[in-house]
């Protein structure tokens, strides 16, 4: 039940990512310091950087309040309970918060979601690469799996989380009805 809940957090967390990449806007260039001609940003500061905004007290560790905290913050709801499931999973020197090393651990979890439903969006793309689910190819992969429907069964499935009203699904679309 608590790897269940890590899950879920880690629905939550991709869904940040997601939201925080598409409505960004370009820093202005007295905002944001450009790294050093011919430097990159390396992952590991910018693993740093999310720590320090879920760290809100800036204490090193994130409690259950902070965890929540930062998911009202992007209009998100986590119960106490849950974020302390998710804590008690992944703390490491049982403190009852999570320090770097155990955010680490949180991250790789989510990504590891990630990849795992971006092969499943794939399996059910008609076309591979075009980025979405058509009704046929939603009809196609559930033959495949056992369970007959018809084309207008298989768009009013799609019609459901179809976000946009374009007629298919595309990934937010898709990871929005997985979760």
């Amino acid at each position: 039940m608590a790897t269940a809940k890590v899950s879920k957090s880690s629905k939550w967390l991709s869904l940040h990512r997601r939201r925080s990449k598409s409505s960004s806007t370009p820093a202005s260039p007295e905002s944001s310091p450009s790294p050093p001609r011919g430097t990159a940003r390396r992952p590991h500061e910018e693993m740093k950087e999310v720590f320090r905004y879920f760290d809100g007290d800036n204490d090193g560790k994130i409690s259950a309040l902070e965890l929540r905290a930062y998911f009202g913050s992007i209009g998100e709801y986590m119960s106490h309970e849950d974020a302390q499931m998710v804590i008690d999973e992944l703390d490491s020197d049982g403190d009852g918060m999570l320090d770097y090393q155990d955010f680490l651990k949180l991250m790789k979890v989510e990504t590891r979601d990630e990849d795992d439903l971006k092969k499943a969006f794939e399996m059910f793309e008609m076309e591979k690469g075009s980025g979405c689910i058509t009704p046929k190819g939603l009809q196609m992969m559930l033959s495949r799996l056992g369970d007959a429907k018809s084309y207008e069964e298989c768009v009013a499935m799609i019609q459901v989380y179809d976000i946009d009203g374009n007629g298919v699904l595309d990934f937010h679309e898709f990871h929005q009805m997985m979760a």
